[in-house]
């Protein structure tokens, strides 16, 4: 055997020991199953104390709205006292609270309906004409993360203060304003994902070259596309504005959590009955997301 038939014999051997060593032989089926059951309880043990971590604080406030703190008495007169509007049996009034219920409701569509029109133009338009320009109004968007709501209001104050002296009124829809810029960077993140996800340079190249003229272009072809993250991006910040109590505690403005603050000053108990509905209504919030997501991701599966 001469040299070369050695080094190719060499050869041979090594890339036959590293094939060996790569390939990896089905494990017995107890072992699997072993492992899958193994996988199972570490899943259930996550799930169980994740559940626990979410539901035990509102079961607690559950009991506390059945269960009379001194006598110790069960009834359930906080919830039909919330149901049927009348809590003078338990010493409340709730006429504050329906009015924070009502100026919340209306502080959430005019805070979504002013969101919707600075983002959505100003992010389609920045993302076809300039990126540079995109992560600046990223960076703007996002800055309000890092400011605490406290320094938001010493700021917005003395604005306010003129506004309601020599402009606007006291009226808390004005505070609309104010919370356009908390949920500035929930929105933005969340129309960013849509925008990202399809490929709008070529959609409007397309739509152009068509003979389309750009108000066409923005509502028959961009807006369908973004759909859903629009929906996420206004249920997001319906949640961030009903549950907002700095602002309006500070500026002297009534919301609904400034509503449930004062009502739990005489009854913490349908206090309690109310915040758990506001949470219940968060929740019903995203599963209607997702479940307006999941339609239209079939619908356009379908098509």
């Amino acid at each position: 055997m001469n040299s070369e038939d050695t080094r190719a014999f060499d050869a041979d051997g090594i890339a036959g020991a590293v094939v060996a060593s790569t390939v990896t032989f089905p494990k017995p089926p107890q072992l699997r199953a072993a492992r899958r059951a193994k996988q199972s309880v570490i899943k259930f043990v996550i799930l169980f104390v994740t559940l626990a971590f979410l539901f035990v604080p509102l079961l607690a406030m559950l009991i506390f709205t059945l269960r009379h703190p001194l006598s110790g008495r069960w009834s359930a007169a906080p919830w039909i006292a919330i149901f049927t509007g009348n809590g003078e049996s338990l010493g409340a009034d709730l006429t504050v609270l329906w009015q924070g219920v009502g100026t919340s409701l209306a502080l959430s569509a005019v805070t979504v309906v002013i969101m919707l029109l600075l983002l959505v133009p100003t992010m389609v338009i920045v993302h076809i004409r300039s990126k540079a320009l995109e992560r600046a109004i990223e960076w703007v968007a996002t800055l309000p993360l890092t400011i605490p709501a406290i320094v938001l209001v010493v700021g917005l104050g003395p604005i306010y203060r003129w506004l309601s002296a020599d402009v606007l009124s006291t009226n808390p829809i004005w505070l609309c304003f104010a919370y356009v810029i908390l949920v500035m960077p929930f929105a933005f993140r969340a129309i960013a994902v849509g925008l990202n996800s399809i490929d709008v340079k070529t959609l409007v190249e397309a739509s152009r070259s068509l003979g389309a003229s750009w108000p066409k272009v923005f509502f028959k072809v961009i807006i369908p596309n973004l759909w859903q993250s629009i929906l996420s991006a206004s249920f997001i910040s319906i949640a961030v504005v009903l549950g907002e109590y700095t602002v309006a505690s500070l500026l002297g403005r009534m919301n609904l959590q400034v509503a449930l603050y004062q009502l739990g000053q005489s009854n913490s108990q349908i206090s309690t009955a109310m915040s758990l509905l506001a949470l219940l209504f968060g929740v019903v919030l995203l599963v209607a997301l997702d479940l307006i997501s999941d339609a239209m991701r079939k619908s356009k599966e379908g098509k």
